[in-house]
């Protein structure tokens, strides 16, 4: 059964027929043609498996995880697939990544939604830990969901996005996160977030060793 699912999630990736001179890949998702230009020198700029996996659930879950008119926001956001689908699936979103990622992100986002969405998906700089009260000000914003693909892996910047993950989630949030599993250290930030949130595993792709996680603050998981 992975296997099957692996095949088919993978094999919402296609290429272009033709080089051109500006390269992207595509993807089918949410019944539309996705085209994301990547660039290939920098890791946050390109399209990982645990995008895909997010996406194919958000796609064939979604009357179980019905988007639409929800607030999402995407943290390490990187070329935006995950929230081009989000959006294509009718909810508004608010993509985020640092600031060197956001031209390359916003070009996608438009590339792929204009007049396609109900509501138009927003970019938004997001470095881990920093001036989060400042800018996503508990008050006033309210996500219905935070969504993270690939977010942890070997980088000195853990405990900024288990900061990150705290400020941005209330009690009602659903945090929907899909992770490789590369180095112990991915272990033992699981560990460290389930300190501050429940965390179940929903589905889980042994060939690609990846895991898809739903999480909500602790004692306030929802069936």
């Amino acid at each position: 059964e992975d296997e099957q699912i692996v095949a088919e999630i993978m094999g919402r990736r296609f290429f272009p027929h033709l080089i051109t001179h500006k390269t992207w890949e595509g993807f089918h998702f949410a019944g539309h043609e996705i085209r994301i230009t990547e660039a290939t020198d920098c890791y946050g700029a390109v399209v990982w498996p645990s995008a895909l996996v997010l996406c194919y659930f958000l796609e064939t879950n979604s009357k179980q995880c019905n988007l639409v008119d929800k607030n999402v926001i995407e943290i390490g956001a990187g070329t935006g697939l995950v929230s081009i689908v989000a959006s294509l699936l009718g909810a508004f979103v608010t993509a985020t990544d640092l600031p060197e990622l956001l031209g390359n992100l916003q070009h996608n986002l438009l590339r792929n939604t204009k007049k396609k969405c109900k509501h138009q998906p927003c970019v938004k700089e997001l470095s881990w830990g920093i001036d989060l009260e400042k800018n996503f000000p508990r008050s006033s914003c309210h996500f219905d969901y935070i969504m993270a693909a690939d977010v942890v892996y070997h980088h000195p910047f853990l405990d900024e996005l288990l900061l990150t993950f705290d400020h941005l989630c209330k009690n009602d949030t659903v945090i929907l996160w899909a992770m490789k599993f590369r180095l112990e250290k991915e272990n033992k930030f699981v560990d460290r977030f389930q300190t501050l949130f429940d965390l179940e595993m929903i589905s889980n792709f042994p060939s690609l060793n990846i895991a898809l996680y739903k999480a909500m603050r602790k004692g306030r998981m929802k069936a």
